[in-house]
């Protein structure tokens, strides 16, 4: 059974840190598309970043462009999202997700983590 199980999430003050973690069981990560995305409240849910695995092209939304960074450890099966110079206007449920074909449109993914809340809030 293909599972993802996120980590990392919390309240941080604005301007801080958090890395978000994101576990695969049941298959590889490196044979798969990664991305990250986010919903606030009463937002669509938004690509923040995504990771071609085949040819690490990757994505940043502009908002987040210089101050995120995805990336993977194929040895833990795990992906990243290191954010750094947080916002409030960050914060959101943050989800990973996978799909075998690349882009960095939800709809497209069909498998995905349980979310994590990330607030970024003095």
């Amino acid at each position: 059974q293909l599972q993802l199980v996120e980590s990392g999430g919390g309240l941080v003050q604005p301007g801080g840190s958090l890395r978000l973690s994101c576990v695969a069981s049941g298959f590889t990560l490196g044979d798969y598309a990664i991305g990250w995305f986010r919903q606030a409240p009463g937002k669509e849910r938004e690509g923040v970043s995504c990771l071609n695995s085949r040819d690490r092209r990757t994505y940043y939304a502009d908002s987040v462009k210089g101050r995120f960074t995805i990336s993977r450890d194929n040895a833990k099966n795990t992906v990243y999202l290191q954010m750094n110079s947080l916002r409030p206007e960050d914060t959101a449920v943050y989800y990973c997700a996978a799909d075998y074909i690349y882009s960095c449109v939800a709809d497209n993914y069909r498998y995905w983590a349980q979310g994590t809340q990330v607030t970024v809030s003095s």
